[in-house]
């Protein structure tokens, strides 16, 4: 698998990538969008996904993605490697007799060899160790079985308040631009997807906030800065003065293009 990149660090970033999110779970969980059903549609054109697969959901953190399925009627195994994100998901989802929480990660995920049908990565490849990872996701896929990396990219051109709000990032947050996934160079994704290779496909996804879960919304991300951080009280309080300046009917629209990467793994 020569070629592929470890994760990336910074000056400032914690050592272990999995503990970012444990004090952002509150957030996480009530502001951070779901995922187009575009995407079953999607699956099931592409590569038959129907309700009897087994879908691994890797880095599956709160269960926004494994939700998706579920309702769909697959059984799914989420493998979460920080504590405090799944036990948030377990909370959610523990009552549906397909879901399996796993503590894992990608690259020892701990289940059983060849028992999935579809691999689900949703905003979390950026976060693996490539080089480790792909021998173990190709361990537990079925013969045949498929892989999708999937993100909601939230866009930063097309509206004033857009820009203001990536502006603002870039000015409070020394973390943002190294934690952004667009940082995995193009290669990667033909490495990674070597030798079958992938497709990939876009939808529109979009958020409407009150000013409260724009401000929710903010801090979910592992890359704002928490309470403590000298940056924090500035960054909410430019945030609120963009909402209101920005702001239509009590609200902002955070505009995202969700992304999917398809296909196939294997040596």
């Amino acid at each position: 698998m020569h070629g592929l990149k470890t994760r990336a660090t910074t000056a400032g970033m914690d050592a272990d990538p999995t503990k970012r999110f444990s004090n952002r779970v509150a957030d996480y969980v009530k502001y951070r969008p779901d995922y187009p059903r575009e995407i079953l549609s999607l699956l099931r054109e592409r590569i038959g996904l129907n309700n009897s697969w087994t879908i691994a959901d890797i880095g599956s953190g709160t269960g926004i993605s494994a939700r998706m399925f579920l309702e769909y009627g697959n059984e799914v195994f989420a493998v979460e490697p920080n504590a405090d994100m799944r036990a948030a998901a377990e909370q959610s989802l523990g009552n549906e007799p397909r879901f399996y929480s796993t503590d894992g990660s990608a690259e020892q995920t701990s289940l059983a060899e060849g028992s999935i049908d579809l691999i689900v990565a949703a905003q979390a490849f950026h976060w693996f160790d490539l080089e480790k990872c792909k021998p173990e996701l190709i361990r537990i896929l079925k013969p045949g079985g498929r892989c999708a990396l999937i993100w909601n990219e939230r866009k930063t051109h097309g509206s004033p308040f857009l820009e203001a709000y990536d502006a603002l990032l870039r000015k409070y947050s020394a973390e943002y631009m190294a934690v952004r996934h667009q940082r995995i160079e193009a290669g990667q994704f033909d490495s990674f997807f070597a030798p079958y290779g992938f497709e990939r496909a876009c939808f529109a996804n979009q958020q409407l906030l009150d000013r409260e879960s724009l401000i929710g919304r903010c801090l979910s991300s592992s890359y704002a800065p928490a309470p403590g951080d000298t940056n924090h009280a500035p960054l909410l309080e430019e945030l609120r003065e963009i909402f209101d300046r920005e702001q239509t009917g009590g609200r902002v629209a955070f505009e995202y293009e969700t992304e999917v990467y398809l296909g196939r793994l294997g040596r």
